[in-house]
C-alpha cells in the first residue's frame, strides 16, 4: 500500500490511503477545471491567449511563458486529449503524497518547457502533454528506482495500458504535436523520481 512514514517510521494518523485518494481527486480534479476556465475564457477571446502566454522558443520574453503554456491549450478537442491520461497520472502519483505529486509536476513542467525553448520549432506552443509525459515517465520509472514491486507491477500496467504515447517524444511521429515538450517533460518525470527515491538514506519501505 502506498504510505508516507512519519519521523518515527509510521504512517501519520489520518493520513490515510482513502484520505490522499479523496485529496488527489480534489487537487487533480481541481487543476483540471481550472485548465478548462481558461479554455472557456480562451474561446471567448479566439484563442488570443496563446499568442500572449504561449511559448515561444529561444525568445527572452519567452523565458516567462514557461510557466503558462501547459494551461493553454489549441482547441478543445486539443484539452480532451489530454483530460483523461492527466487526471489518471495526477492521481496516482497523489497517492504518494502531496510533496511528490508537486515535486513530479514541477519537474514535468519545468523540463518540458526548457526543452520546448531550446530546440523547440519556430511555432508557438501550448498545453499540458509535457506534463502527461512526465507524470507517466515517473510512474514508469520510480518502482525501478526505488525497487518497490508493488511500484514495478504498477508501471507495467501502465506500459501495456498507455506505452503507446511514448512515441510522442519521437520527432518523426507527427508534425502537428510538440515532441520537443513530450521529450522535456519525460525527462522531468524521470528526474522526479530519481529525486524522490526511497532509497536514498533509510531501508525500502512498504510503498511510496
Amino acid at each position: 500500500m502506498v504510505l508516507d512514514a512519519s519521523p518515527g517510521g509510521q504512517p501519520g494518523s489520518g493520513d490515510t490511503p482513502a484520505v490522499r485518494a479523496r485529496r488527489g481527486l480534489l487537487v487533480v480534479g481541481s487543476f483540471v477545471v481550472l485548465l478548462y476556465l481558461i479554455e472557456m475564457v480562451n474561446i471567448a477571446l479566439f484563442h488570443s491567449l496563446n499568442r500572449t502566454f504561449g511559448l515561444r522558443p529561444r525568445s527572452l520574453d519567452g523565458i516567462l511563458d514557461i510557466l503558462t503554456f501547459p494551461l493553454l491549450h489549441a482547441n478543445l478537442t486539443h484539452l480532451m486529449s489530454n483530460t483523461l491520461p492527466l487526471i489518471i497520472f495526477g492521481f496516482l502519483v497523489f497517492l504518494s503524497g502531496l510533496r511528490v505529486f508537486i515535486t513530479a509536476l514541477a519537474a514535468s513542467w519545468l523540463a518540458s518547457g526548457i526543452a520546448v525553448w531550446l530546440i523547440g520549432g519556430s511555432s508557438v506552443t501550448v498545453g499540458a502533454s509535457g506534463l502527461v509525459f512526465g507524470l507517466f515517465s515517473f510512474l514508469l520509472v520510480r518502482g525501478f528506482v526505488n525497487r518497490n514491486w508493488w511500484q514495478i507491477v504498477l508501471s507495467l500496467m501502465l506500459f501495456m495500458a498507455y506505452g503507446g504515447i511514448l512515441f510522442g517524444v519521437l520527432p518523426t511521429v507527427a508534425s502537428f504535436v510538440s515532441w520537443q515538450a513530450h521529450l522535456g517533460g519525460a525527462i522531468g518525470g524521470v528526474v522526479a523520481a530519481l529525486l524522490l527515491s526511497t532509497r536514498r538514506g533509510r531501508p525500502l519501505a512498504a510503498g511510496r
